[in-house]
């Protein structure tokens, strides 16, 4: 009897410091969603690398694909991958300049594959993960806090994304996909800027400044 009544008592303890990690992870991240929120717009510079042990490729084996992006509301003006992803709030124009091809969708990136794309950071957390918190790490002399996200789908192709909170700023810091191949892609924030000068135009496709360079629009 005694031996049932600790196991349950372990269990029963378990069961409240999770939930307890839980709540305390999503103030976080409701935290940082509001504070990044705020902003009347946001730049931010990125850079992503890869890693994959199975594989013997270690973080900084390859160079860093190095991107940005200027966020305002649901409006964004994306450079990744060689492309530029412009979504004005109902279109999404992605523009690939080696190719000159433009094409063009109603709504925003998917992320049906599961990949956080630099577009969905500040609320891709709402929906679909259960929340634990992580480690408090020193990392270029700021405290980021960590924050792990579990998907709810057990078929989901990421296994875990970890979340790096600077924890002063409440602002982004680093974000690490785990796939279900024990692949990781790590995004950290290298440069960021807030309430920039930005033009009425600058979350909106220029269709005749593309033609006039003989881009092929779909």
């Amino acid at each position: 009897m005694k031996k049932v009544f600790f196991v349950v008592a372990f269990l029963l303890v378990n069961i409240v410091t999770f939930s307890q990690s839980s709540e305390e992870a999503k103030k976080i991240l409701d935290e940082v969603s509001n504070k990044m929120g705020s902003y009347n717009n946001m730049y931010i510079g990125f850079s992503q690398t890869l890693s994959n042990e199975e594989a013997g490729i270690k973080e900084g084996d390859e160079p860093p694909i190095n991107g940005e992006i200027n966020l305002a509301g649901d409006k964004y003006n994306l450079n990744y991958l060689g492309n530029t992803f412009i979504y004005d709030g109902k279109k999404l124009y992605v523009i690939n300049t080696g190719e000159k091809e433009i094409s063009i969708t109603d709504g925003d990136l998917d992320g049906d594959d599961g990949f956080i794309y630099p577009s969905k950071l500040l609320t891709f957390y709402k929906e679909g993960y259960n929340f634990e918190m992580g480690k408090l790490v020193n990392m270029n002399g700021r405290k980021i806090q960590f924050v792990t996200l579990n998907p709810i789908d057990s078929n989901s192709d990421i296994v875990k994304v970890e979340l790096g909170v600077d924890a002063k700023t409440k602002h982004i810091y680093k974000l690490i996909q785990t796939g279900s191949n024990g692949a990781k892609t790590i995004f950290t924030i290298t440069k960021f800027k807030s309430n920039q000068p930005l033009s009425d135009s600058f979350f909106k496709f220029d269709r005749q400044k593309y033609l006039s360079q003989n881009y092929t629009i779909d």
